[in-house]
């Protein structure tokens, strides 16, 4: 069994980003509701269990609170920002308001005590705190280890309960020293080896997948993007011609899409693959819809329709693999509303399970997006699929906004082609997180050639973001963006002006619809 550290959520907006940073070095670890009793964490190799930040204060009456048995397992317990405060109270401390002196953002931190959790760390250093309240008065068995110039016990630990206290957040990029303390309790602390990695995961999705499938069939919604493609060949790896995967056209893809997945999949891995050319029956519900969430729903609502009809050819088939990664089951199982809403309606094979029959198998349910990109890598993917940037499940749909027709899809398609061949040539292209055109249902005068035109706008959406959570618009080399103008005005029939979207997300989204 593999060493297993908990992260028990109370609602902080940084969980995932505690989850990335204790994976990152190599030790296995997952995100448990803040209430999970020490006989579920037991039944684990449990070497640690981390406390996350949240928004609440520990002395108000509907505050989340840990099971009080976890501080008499013999683990150590870190705790962050919320976390802290609340190892403190059950330890016999006091939290207040820290009226008129509350911290929020990058601070110093003094390190006044000698503990393995700030070995290697400079004395005196800067982190980014986030927090209105604090811990004022500590009984006898805790030792103080760090203070700001507004919070007096900044870091502390209680040697007989092992457990360790910081009021700031190791896991953020501000906290510059952060990942030294994460990797100082992962190893030092709890003694974790970070032996843990995902080619070890990939074996054992793999076997475990041939042992719990045994002689099943398995149909799996191919859609050619990242998640579900790994899905699909790892479940090829552990069961091989009992896997039927299923690729719906939907008439609202990207240019060469249809022949890259009939390429890589039926041609180059031998998966059994039926593709549905459903581009009419699609285009024919999105007719005179222009309101986003109502396009959304209705490409939801026949994509279902097609992918039972096609289905139910598989008569044998008892198992419906899905691309459902990690985030997609924290946000659904948050027990206190954290700070994840949800925004898009369209997300997998959503009711399909449960109508057909079908099990659910969902081998990347615990993997981060970069994460499944390395099992990917690892599956021997083609990095055209690999590093392919998200793309939204009503494909372009959403990004003609107002009707969508074939015309229409026609000339965004050829606008976003170009958008896609030149940001390829882009120096920093792998570290864009998406790059892509939206049709605007605005028209204006050009001037082409010797006519007049009266065409739509291409409006150019370019961000940088670690998980689609938040985004930075970024700026573009002049010359790159002057060449995707030049050639979409050219080259596009029925778009005559390019402009720039420079909004951040928030207040943006990233799609336009």
């Amino acid at each position: 069994m593999a060493e297993f550290v908990a992260i028990l959520d109370f609602g902080s907006q940084y969980t995932q980003l505690i989850a990335r940073r204790v994976r990152e070095s190599n030790v296995y670890c997952e995100i448990l509701r803040f209430d999970t009793t020490p006989e579920e964490l037991s039944s684990h190799d449990l070497k640690g269990i981390i406390l996350s930040g949240g928004p609440s204060g520990v002395y108000e009456e509907e505050a989340p609170r840990c099971h009080p048995g976890l501080f008499e397992l013999d683990v150590p317990i870190l705790g962050i920002c919320y976390g802290m405060q609340l190892g403190c109270e059950c330890l016999g401390g006091t939290v207040i308001p820290a009226t008129g002196h509350r911290e929020y953002g990058a601070t110093e931190l003094e390190i006044t005590g000698q503990a393995d959790l700030f070995e290697g760390v400079d004395k005196s250093t800067m982190v980014w705190m986030s927090h209105g309240d604090r811990v004022d008065d500590l009984p006898d068995g805790f030792r103080r280890l760090a203070q700001s110039a507004n919070c007096p016990t900044a870091a502390v630990v209680h040697d007989a309960n092992r457990f360790y206290g910081i009021q700031f957040h190791p896991e953020v990029t501000h906290t510059p020293q952060g990942r030294t303390v994460l990797d100082n309790f992962l190893r030092k602390i709890c003694g974790c080896t970070g032996d843990w990695s995902l080619r070890q995961f990939t074996q054992e999705t793999i076997a475990q997948l041939k042992e719990d499938l045994g002689d099943s069939h398995v149909v799996c919604g191919l859609s050619g993007g990242v998640d579900s493609s790994v899905v699909a060949l790892l479940l090829h790896r552990a069961i091989g011609d009992r896997l039927h995967c299923i690729f719906v056209d939907n008439g609202v893809l990207r240019a060469g899409e249809k022949e890259e997945v009939e390429t890589t999949f039926r041609e180059h891995f031998k998966i059994d693959l039926t593709v549905v050319d459903a581009e009419k029956r699609f285009l024919d519900e999105l007719s005179g819809v222009t309101e986003p969430e109502a396009k959304r729903k209705r490409i939801g609502e026949t994509f279902i329709e097609i992918f039972e009809e096609e289905a139910r050819r598989f008569d044998g088939a008892e198992y419906l693999a899905q691309g459902t990664l990690y985030p997609d089951v924290i946000e659904s199982v948050s027990p206190i509303g954290g700070p994840s809403a949800t925004i898009k309606s369209h997300h997998n094979v959503g009711g399909l399970p449960e109508k057909l029959g079908f099990k659910l198998v969902e081998p990347l349910r615990y993997l981060f997006k970069d994460e499944a990109r390395l099992i990917g890598e690892e599956l021997g993917l083609p990095k055209e699929i690999v590093h392919r940037q998200p793309f939204p499940g009503p494909g372009l749909a959403i990004r003609a906004l107002g009707e969508v027709t074939a015309e229409r899809l026609k000339v965004l398609r050829d606008a976003d082609a170009i958008v896609r061949e030149e940001m390829e040539t882009y120096e920093n292209y792998a570290s864009i997180w998406q790059s892509f055109a939206v049709l605007l249902p605005v028209r204006t005068v050009g001037v082409q050639g010797d006519q007049r035109t009266y065409d739509e706008i291409a409006a150019l959406r370019v961000v940088d973001s670690t998980d689609g959570m938040t985004a930075n618009w970024v700026y573009l080399p002049r010359d790159l963006l002057a060449r995707i103008s030049n050639r979409i005005c050219n080259e596009v029939a029925g778009v005559n002006r390019v402009v720039l979207d420079i909004s951040s997300k928030p207040p943006s989204t990233i799609e336009f619809e």
